[in-house]
């Protein structure tokens, strides 16, 4: 397995800036470029039509940035102040995500002190089918 202590550090960073008053569930990612350029992304809630995830967040930087060549995504997440737990993209990041990637875009979850390692196209196959 690669290297990822430089990532869970920044996701663990990003997440302490999370805007989660409903939830107190709080997210950081850190998007892994083709090119080595790293973005990062915190959940951010509100009481409005609807709250956009940390991973949502990382891929829009990178996009505004003209970036959209994508190797890996690291996501670390849970209760505020809390360590982390099991924490992979909702449904909507899936999709989204699925536009920008392709199936073996690497998606790593953090907790417990394991890394759990899954491909795009384990976690939304459906999106790959021909």
């Amino acid at each position: 397995m690669i290297d990822l202590t430089d990532d869970i550090r920044l996701a663990n960073n990003v997440r302490k800036k999370a805007y989660s008053p409903q939830s107190g569930f709080t997210v950081g990612a850190v998007l892994m470029a083709k090119n080595g350029k790293r973005y990062t992304g915190c959940n951010i809630e509100n009481q409005g039509i609807q709250s956009i995830c940390a991973e949502r967040v990382a891929f829009c930087k990178a996009i505004s940035e003209g970036e959209f060549d994508f190797e890996r995504i690291v996501v670390v997440g849970g209760k505020k102040d809390k360590e982390a737990e099991k924490c992979l993209p909702c449904g909507y990041c899936r999709q989204f995500m699925s536009e920008f990637v392709d199936k073996d875009f690497k998606i790593y979850t953090v907790y417990e002190n394991k890394v759990e390692e899954y491909t795009m196209e384990e976690l939304l196959p459906y999106a790959f089918q021909i």
